[in-house]
């Protein structure tokens, strides 16, 4: 039954892959804006995470995303989880809209998690390019009795840089069960040599 279930979502995985892989963002990074302010550049880190992400999740297997470093670590697909978790967080103070936990009836599937993951930083980052300054960028946590309201800073060192941390995490993960990133992306550059 298990082996039929992984069948089943490489299948639907290759699927969903060959269908998005013209449409999701962050292949390649995208140019550069003309100017330095706080929005471009934060929307930069926001597209480098973007690449990490796109390369560091491209072309997992089933093996995979159950894949632990170590018997109590998280697997790979809880590690994009928690990513997309966050991206919905930085979405979300882009919008400047309260953040409120997401939740589902059943689990994302690794295609729905890289879709929405990529989607939500590119998002962010369209926006953030527009903005001088971050003062009215907000994180504000929805709360039951009252909203919890985080300055813009906090993105920063808090689900971003957790993030680019994740992203690093996935890459070592995937390459030690054999099946490392694509040796042909440049994270200095943002391309990828063809």
């Amino acid at each position: 039954m298990k082996t039929l279930l992984s069948l089943i979502l490489i299948i639907f995985s290759m699927s969903v892959s060959s269908q998005n892989i013209n449409t999701l963002p962050y292949y390649q990074i995208p140019d550069h804006p003309d100017t330095y302010t706080a929005g471009t550049v934060t929307a930069r880190m926001i597209d480098g995470l973007g690449f990490r992400f796109y390369w560091a999740t491209e072309g997992l297997t089933p093996n995979d995303l159950d894949f632990k470093l170590k018997a109590d670590g998280r697997p790979i697909l809880d590690l994009m989880t928690h990513v997309y978790s966050m991206s919905t967080i930085i979405r979300d103070a882009a919008l400047k809209v309260p953040h409120t936990r997401e939740t589902f009836k059943k689990p994302l599937s690794y295609s729905e998690l890289r879709m929405l993951t990529l989607n939500n930083y590119k998002k962010a980052s369209d926006i953030l390019k527009k903005a001088d300054n971050l003062e009215s960028f907000n994180i504000v946590f929805k709360g039951t009795d009252s909203d919890r309201v985080v300055p813009f800073w906090n993105a920063i060192n808090g689900p971003i840089e957790d993030s680019v941390w994740h992203c690093g995490q996935i890459a070592a993960s995937r390459r030690i069960s054999g099946n490392p990133i694509n040796s042909n992306i440049n994270h200095f550059t943002g391309t990828v040599r063809e």
